[in-house]
């Protein structure tokens, strides 16, 4: 790792985060509410347990924003923000505990406000201390593996049970894992189905001026329709199909369900695919494509030799692009019966039933955080060190 131009003093970001975490432990850390329906009441951070239990939690986040402050320290903006996600999970788990202690049967315990805004402070204060000292692909990807076990580590050992959110996921288990399933299928299938047809759709438009004129517009018209017209526009599409196709309904082709959901995030998909992969085979250097002419290679030849290895990160960029989109996407898909996570938003916005949504939300916004990072990861990996160096 590299530190990126720190200068001595006070790290502007981390006075920012500080003024933030210091006016977020003034707002509402925990919710009791009676049930999983009606509105709860918000409760303070120092309130939210006995003060022998909330005092070394806020002692601990108060000293990761003062370790925040340097400029020159970015290791040690780490240890504050890893010492303040410690204290916000401590309170967390202690204080839903004790708020459920004398509560009734159905009372249900929720992270308020203050419990997300410290959490994104110190989670931002952790991703400026790594920009600082500029990990390189190995090490970022340690991180995230890092990072990902520990949070299936804090999931796994069942110190969250408390949580509305827990209790919600512990009566829709089954359920959860075949909505992680069809999400999965919908989101990185119309990457794979994008990937097939848009990577050879982008070599054509590349060598043919006339297909690139034609092809884009229609695809750049595609991305303007809203994604739930898109979804409805499938409907009666796929109907039809389902009943002239002999055997098509047998194998899932219907107007509702997987099929229309799938088959419109893969026509999403195609913009950011061609139109990267038109511009990553552009980006080849003149100089190397005359050297590949001067050797006598072919136009076959300089596509797989030269023109897509050095158009490759563009290539993977625009694929990032399309799985983070898709990800995000594939929760529309709930409402034309498609499942995926988007079944549990939906049935929470139907039931004001919000930790039913966040069951839905949170892991939509995790598997897109890491599908991005892990693509930034790869497309680092492919890209000349002289480029990455500059």
């Amino acid at each position: 790792m590299r530190v990126r131009g720190v200068t001595a003093g006070l790290s502007p970001p981390g006075v920012l985060f500080a003024l933030l975490g210091l006016a977020a432990i003034f707002t509402p850390f925990l919710t009791l509410a009676a049930n999983r329906i009606v509105a709860g009441e918000g409760r303070a951070l120092w309130s939210v347990a006995a003060p022998q239990v909330t005092g070394p939690g806020i002692a601990l986040m108060l000293l990761g924003l003062a370790l925040g402050l340097p400029a020159a320290r970015p290791y040690l903006r780490i240890a504050g923000a890893a010492l303040g996600l410690a204290g916000l999970v401590w309170l967390l788990i202690a204080g839903a505990s004790f708020l459920l202690t004398e509560a009734g049967e159905y009372a249900r315990v929720s992270p308020a406000a203050g419990f997300w805004f410290l959490l994104v402070v110190f989670a931002l204060m952790m991703a400026d201390a790594l920009s600082a000292l500029s990990p390189g692909p190995a090490a970022r990807a340690g991180i995230l593996g890092l990072v990902i076990a520990l949070v299936a580590a804090l999931l796994w050992s069942g110190a969250l049970s408390d949580l509305s959110i827990a209790q919600e996921f512990a009566s829709r288990k089954d359920a959860f894992y075949t909505a992680s399933l069809r999400h999965l299928g919908l989101a990185f299938g119309s990457l794979l189905a994008a990937a097939v047809i848009g990577l050879p759709l982008g070599v054509m438009c590349h060598r043919n001026a006339a297909l690139r004129g034609a092809l884009l517009p229609v695809l750049s018209f595609l991305q303007t329709i809203p994604s739930l017209a898109m979804f409805g526009i499938m409907i009666p599409v796929l109907s039809w199909l389902s009943g002239i196709i002999p055997g098509a309904r047998a194998i899932g082709i219907a107007g509702i369900g997987f099929a229309p959901a799938f088959l419109a995030l893969t026509l999403y998909s195609l913009l950011p695919v061609v139109a990267n992969v038109l511009a990553g085979l552009r980006s080849a250097p003149a100089s190397a494509l005359e050297a590949a002419r001067g050797m006598g290679m072919t136009w076959r030849q300089r596509l797989a030799r030269v023109e897509l290895p050095l158009g490759l990160p563009v290539v993977l960029a625009g694929l990032r692009i399309v799985l983070v989109q898709n990800i995000g996407l594939a929760v529309i898909a709930g409402l034309i019966g498609g499942g995926g996570y988007g079944t549990f938003v939906f049935q929470g916005l139907n039931q004001t039933a919000g930790d039913l949504i966040l069951l839905g939300a949170l892991p939509t916004v995790a598997l897109a955080l890491v599908s991005a990072i892990a693509m930034d990861i790869l497309v680092e990996l492919t890209t000349p060190r002289t480029e990455r160096e500059e």
